[in-house]
């Protein structure tokens, strides 16, 4: 038997650091959003007690660093399946880029193993397995928009934004997401974003608003440690796009686009100097 997921990546209408917790981790408050570039999960059952991973991408770890293998090895254990599971990620999310890919493809997993092994493990348990694996993975099981709080497993679900073309560019370098937090210093942040103002602006479908209320702290510190971050803003708001941010630690930066007649252009001025550029739709 077969079954077949979709991981769509995420991206950040903004989001605050607000302390450093007893745990080690920050204190956050995000809305996130899914947009139209996934990743595509075959999962195959296997007779024998074993997981296989493999991917027609080269560049990915196909063993136990790899979050879709954690994803199933922790639902097998958990509710004792002694079936094995193929598993074919199919990556077009770029890797290391602050769009949550690996996040995804965990949360694809869980979904995927709780169909294929009939398990009927209801969302919010789902959930919770998610968040053992990664602060992301709770958001990524459900998808939609939802405000995140805690260090980002905590969600309200809030409606979509309005529907807008998404320009996503991701400049040839990886960022470590433990270093951009390691290099936060929440009580030296000037400006906040907002979450109340964005959700006031998605629930009244006000794509300006959305625009305006764009934000992320996490961009002080990954824009210093790679200007081309910053020149790819630039060149974004240059070219049109109504809003411009960089999603989650970088550093794919990614702009909100109102009108089909800009995204052309948009995309081919990206494509100048950055060989990974997608032009998708928000989902809603």
């Amino acid at each position: 038997m077969k079954m077949y997921e979709k991981a769509p990546a995420k991206i950040n209408l903004m989001l605050d650091v607000l302390h450093k917790r007893a745990d080690g981790f920050h204190e956050v408050e995000m809305i996130m959003t899914m947009v139209d570039l996934a990743d595509r999960l075959e999962l195959s059952e296997l007779k024998r007690d074993s997981i296989i991973i493999s991917s027609q991408a080269g560049y990915i770890p196909l063993d136990e660093k790899n979050l879709a293998f954690q994803a199933a090895r922790l639902i097998k254990d958990r509710y004792n399946v002694k079936s094995g599971v193929h598993i074919h990620l199919d990556k077009r999310i770029p890797v290391a880029a602050g769009l949550a890919g690996g996040s995804s493809d965990a949360a694809a997993t869980l979904r995927g193993l709780n169909r294929l092994w009939r398990l009927n493990i209801p969302a919010q348990e789902l959930q919770e397995l998610g968040a053992e694996l990664g602060s992301d993975v709770p958001f990524c099981v459900t998808g939609g928009t939802a405000l995140a709080t805690g260090r980002g497993e905590r969600l309200t679900p809030i409606q979509n934004p309005p529907q807008c073309w998404v320009v996503l560019a991701k400049p040839p370098i990886n960022v470590s997401t433990a270093e951009v937090y390691g290099r936060v210093r929440a009580n030296q942040i000037a400006v906040h974003p907002s979450a109340l103002r964005m959700q006031e602006a998605i629930e009244a479908g006000d794509f300006g608003a959305v625009c305006a209320n764009l934000g992320n702290v996490l961009e002080d510190v990954t824009l210093k440690l790679h200007p081309e971050v910053q020149q790819l803003k630039e060149a974004m708001v240059k070219l049109g796009a109504d809003g411009v941010l960089m999603s989650g630690s970088g550093p794919t930066v990614f702009g909100l686009v109102s009108k089909q007649s800009k995204v052309a252009r948009i995309y081919n001025g990206l494509r100048g100097f950055c060989k990974e550029v997608y032009a998708v739709r928000s989902l809603s």
